[in-house]
């Protein structure tokens, strides 16, 4: 039964975060059509889409986080949750990193064009902060090493 639930879960997840992912995209689309009809400006409307396109990544890539661990085979004599964690921590931790530090870099970007000076502790705090989760997933990474 539980393996049952589990399968289940696991592939109506994937199925719902695919489709927030395909929405998302297509929502970037709509808005990047929309904006060439409008005649906005370029800089904004790219910006915009790349901010759209990163959180599209990170809900696809969850979705494909899902659909691997949880859908195959259950493992459970061979594998321990530290184990499953060191394979699924960095991909996905890896992509939000990018996902915020890409933030971060557009924010920069954004108020430098608007000569908002006074804003940049808001990007600085983002770029920060994803140093910071990079460096614990490294030490979580370490920590958890297999000594031989």
């Amino acid at each position: 039964m539980a393996t049952f639930m589990r399968n289940f879960f696991s592939k109506v997840l994937t199925i719902i975060f695919f489709g927030l992912a395909a929405a998302i995209i297509f929502s970037l689309f709509q808005h990047i059509v929309d904006g060439i009809i409008n005649q906005v400006d370029l800089t904004e409307l790219l910006l915009k889409g790349i901010n759209t396109a990163i959180i599209a990544l990170a809900v696809f890539e969850l979705a494909l986080i899902i659909h691997k661990e949880y859908s195959e085979p259950e493992d459970d004599n061979k594998k321990d949750a530290i184990e499953t964690l060191r394979g699924t921590l960095p991909r996905f931790i890896g992509t939000v990193c990018v996902a915020l530090a890409l933030e971060g870099l557009i924010m920069v970007i954004k108020y430098s064009q608007l000569d908002l000076a006074g804003n940049l502790y808001y990007p600085v705090a983002i770029i920060m902060s994803t140093a910071l989760l990079l460096t614990s997933l490294g030490v979580f990474l370490f920590l958890t090493e297999k000594r031989k």
